[in-house]
């Protein structure tokens, strides 16, 4: 039990850390990412206002798709994408939280930048 503990504290100083230098405005917005085992979620947050202004996650994918998890990070990437620029949002900051750029992390990051986000 005392391992969880340790687990989740490192996790939490990780995102401590890469978010410590990061904060979204209403201009450039944070993107942040969580990731589980089976699904993505991306959110534009203006930290100044304290709010979400877009938020996509893959949960409910289109009928008959069978993707790869990185391919459906990938499809979120874009989603969002696809709102901020719904929204005249055309940059934001990346949040990886306590990811490493890898992997899914990145490849959502790639989608958000073909659909056209300034990352």
């Amino acid at each position: 039990m005392n391992h969880l503990k340790s687990t989740n504290r490192k996790r939490q100083r990780r995102a401590a850390r890469s978010s410590a230098r990061i904060a979204g405005t209403a201009g450039r917005p944070r993107l942040a990412v969580h990731r589980t085992n089976r699904f993505m979620y991306a959110q534009l947050i203006d930290d100044v206002a304290g709010k979400t202004l877009a938020a996509v996650n893959n949960q409910k994918p289109a009928t008959g798709s069978k993707k790869t998890k990185t391919e459906q990070a990938f499809a979120v990437g874009k989603a969002l994408a696809e709102k901020a620029a719904a929204k005249k949002i055309s940059a934001a900051v990346f949040d990886r939280r306590s990811y490493k750029f890898h992997g899914r992390v990145k490849a959502l990051a790639d989608g958000a930048k073909e659909g056209g986000l300034k990352i």
